[in-house]
């Protein structure tokens, strides 16, 4: 809460946006105070609306609780507290490909983005191509129920790491971030800075620049704007310069709990 606080002081000098990635457990209890600190935008994980799943996946229970989180950040942006409520749901086959139509049915009464996130190598997931599931078999699962689920190009920003798709009538969306299948590394402007400090270029990037060093060198403004500029300069092509998702999942990186967002 402090931390939003702080961050949400910018808000005067600038700053469009502040959100968190959270599992949910405890968000509701917080979300006044976050929304008063200057928080807007929420994006929460839940890879499956089964509680003995739910357990089964995240190793605790807490399944009402990210329920009661969705539904208190729905109410949220209702009432002009939140702009944003996204539902994170990384789909595997075998785990959770099953309820792809009972997420995009979630969508029907209330005004939430779902976005389907296709499974990617990290660092002690056992990644494999026989879990993976495509963008295009994830939108084949969903037609066979909602076969007049339509494209939305018209709300993808120039930027925007997922594809915007809606069922006629529905208040909410769903979205698809296609990092394996059909990547949009050429549109990615993100950066990210880690919790011990570090500006990472790309999640798949083994490479990192310490911004936490630097700082505590008693480096300029000036310099740490250079340093900044580096690590953007530094980008890959696409995949953080990896050779496909093999070579992704051979590379040394961080697990994803580690990278943070």
């Amino acid at each position: 809460v402090d931390v939003v606080a702080g961050i949400g002081a910018y808000k005067q000098s600038g700053l469009e946006t502040l959100g968190v990635t959270t599992n949910g457990i405890t968000l509701a209890r917080q979300l006044q105070k976050l929304t008063d600190g200057g928080l807007d935008a929420v994006n929460i994980s839940l890879d499956t609306l089964v509680p003995a799943k739910f357990e089964f996946v995240t190793r605790r229970r807490g399944y009402n609780h990210v329920m009661n989180s969705i539904e208190e950040s729905i109410q949220a942006k209702r009432d002009g507290r939140l702009r944003s409520v996204k539902v994170n749901c990384v789909v595997m086959r075998g785990i959770n490909e099953d309820e792809l139509a009972d997420f995009v049915a979630f969508t029907q009464d209330r005004d939430v983005d779902v976005r389907f996130i296709e499974w990617m190598p990290f660092d002690g997931n056992k990644w494999n191509w026989d879990k993976f599931i495509s963008y295009a078999e994830m939108l084949d699962i969903i037609k066979a129920r909602f076969p007049d689920i339509g494209r939305t190009v018209e709300q993808d920003k120039a930027n925007d790491t997922s594809k915007a798709w809606k069922v006629p009538g529905f208040k909410g969306k769903v979205g698809f971030i296609t990092s394996m299948s059909k990547h949009f590394c050429g549109t990615c402007n993100r950066l990210r800075l880690t919790a011990d400090g570090n500006i990472k270029n790309c999640l798949f990037s083994s490479e990192e620049v310490s911004l936490r060093d630097n700082l505590r060198s008693g480096q300029s403004n000036q310099d740490l704007e250079k340093l900044i500029k580096m690590a953007v300069m530094k980008k890959a092509a696409k995949h953080g310069g990896k050779d496909g998702a093999e070579g992704i999942a051979k590379s040394q990186n961080r697990p994803m709990i580690h990278i943070g967002g």
